[in-house]
């Protein structure tokens, strides 16, 4: 029985093994870099079983998850990028549209509910494997609780990075990221290593041109602004990118902050998480009408990073997210 369980990878020696991977692939197809695609390893290896625990919970997968129902588009996206999508039976609680790089994968997928999906709604499509983005997915209320839906016989797992009551990273590192997808493609027998030589690739590309300035993750509110603070995916993509991020000492994911701070910090630029239910333009319209942040200079000067929400949660768009907040920076910088 194969056992495989979250791995914690030193970064550099983690990128140089993708990086000579991705070496390998290209010297095969003459130099042209390939998509990333889903190839399924010898039957040996198909028929071994996974086990792992997540988010505190133990889980075994006696073989590779045939019938998905996906919660959260980066549950969506990370099987979409592993080749997975035929897999996917349905979708919930999607944040945004498909990257292009994926929509011809994506355009037959059926949501089977705009936020968490019910129990009943669940069963109904008879998975064998319920694989959500928020651990809060999983309730009475919501999907069902993870040990009911395994004595129906269906797994359960949470984006490992999106882990909050146990194992929860005690900074989130693309060390996370990206065993998160080594992780997934073991449990569907799949190889990540072109995907991730690419991923890997990309992020060495990823300019840090923040040169230390600061920079407010402005998720949500009104009255009280929610931040992302200084352990998540917000906190690890400012860092990537050479910002300083002013909620950082909050020691979470994402948190309830308060503008008097924002004001006396008075950060260089504002990241917008761009949403269909609080657009960036809806954000925008708040901080320039609310008397306590009007004169901020970011306000003032216009200098806003737009991140879509899709891409501000840990998952295959991190990197990408992390690309995008460089060269609106390079944009602003003229």
């Amino acid at each position: 029985m194969s056992v495989v369980s979250r791995t914690t990878f030193s970064r550099s020696v983690f990128s140089r093994t993708v990086l000579l991977a991705g070496v390998s692939v290209l010297a095969v197809s003459g130099c042209t870099a390939a998509a990333p695609e889903a190839v399924t390893p010898s039957p040996d290896a198909a028929a071994q079983s996974v086990e792992l625990s997540n988010c505190g919970v133990d889980v075994t997968f006696d073989s590779a998850p045939e019938r998905v129902i996906t919660i959260k588009s980066s549950t969506t996206e990370m099987l979409l990028a592993l080749g997975l999508g035929d897999r996917i039976i349905g979708t919930a609680f999607q944040d945004g549209p498909v990257p292009e790089q994926w929509a011809s994968e994506a355009a037959d997928l059926t949501s089977i509910a705009e936020r968490v999906p019910s129990q009943e709604a669940v069963l109904d499509l008879e998975p064998d494997l319920v694989f959500a983005g928020w651990e809060s997915t999983f309730s009475a209320d919501g999907a069902g609780e993870r040990a009911d839906l395994t004595s129906l016989g269906i797994n359960t797992l949470v984006a490992p990075s999106a882990c909050q009551s146990a194992e929860q990273p005690a900074q989130l590192s693309f060390d996370d990221v990206f065993s998160d997808i080594e992780t997934v493609a073991s449990i569907f027998r799949v190889d990540a290593t072109s995907l991730l030589a690419e991923q890997a690739a990309q992020l060495a590309a990823v300019d840090a041109n923040g040169d230390a300035r600061t920079a407010l993750w402005f998720s949500s509110g009104s009255d009280t602004p929610y931040v992302g603070a200084g352990i998540g995916a917000p906190q690890l993509l400012l860092d990537t990118v050479g910002l300083t991020n002013i909620a950082a000492d909050v020691k979470s994911t994402w948190a309830p902050y308060n503008w008097e701070a924002v004001v006396d910090a008075d950060p260089d630029f504002i990241v917008l998480v761009d949403a269909a239910w609080n657009s960036a333009d809806k954000k925008i319209g708040v901080l320039e009408t609310n008397p306590a942040t009007a004169n901020l200079s970011a306000v003032k000067a216009g200098r806003y990073l737009v991140v879509p929400f899709a891409a501000s949660e840990a998952g295959v768009r991190s990197v990408e997210a992390a690309q995008l907040l460089s060269t609106q920076i390079a944009e602003l910088d003229g």
